[in-house]
């Protein structure tokens, strides 16, 4: 079943604690596979497995930026981190889950917060960024 976020309307779902579990991008469009989806429905919590697409998708503009130390250290407010396409990030993280923990959508920008788990590593805090000029279709 499939459902859309068009900007102008408010569906049931809510995307904290979800994990990406796998992520498929092309020129146009990127689906996030997830485990699980939650959903709201008359004061119930329903959980989905899934993929979230986002389509008319800047590939160019969507990225993920991975913090090596989000709150700084040895006193200083500062943080060292990189940025990567998706593309790379699959490639240096291939086996990696995304744990979402806050979620924003403005205007034409999706924005994902939360940690980066890889096998028996520490998670590393992360912000996904998504710019897409079409729909946010949860498909369930």
């Amino acid at each position: 079943m499939d459902y859309i976020r068009d900007r102008e309307s408010n569906i049931p779902f809510s995307l904290h604690d979800s994990r990406i579990v796998d992520i498929l991008i092309d020129e146009n469009k990127l689906s996030l596979k997830m485990n699980p989806i939650f959903q709201y429905i008359d004061n119930e919590e329903k959980c989905h497995n899934g993929i979230i697409e986002f389509t008319n998708i800047d590939k160019d503009a969507c990225d993920i930026m991975i913090f090596n130390t989000p709150y700084g250290y040895d006193g200083v407010k500062s943080f060292s981190g990189k940025e990567l396409s998706f593309d790379e990030f699959k490639e240096q993280y291939p086996n990696a889950e995304f744990e979402i923990i806050t979620e924003g959508y403005c205007g034409y920008d999706t924005t994902f917060q939360g940690y980066i788990w890889q096998e028996e590593n520490d998670p590393l805090f992360a912000i996904m960024r998504i710019w897409n000029m079409g729909d946010m279709i949860y498909r369930i």
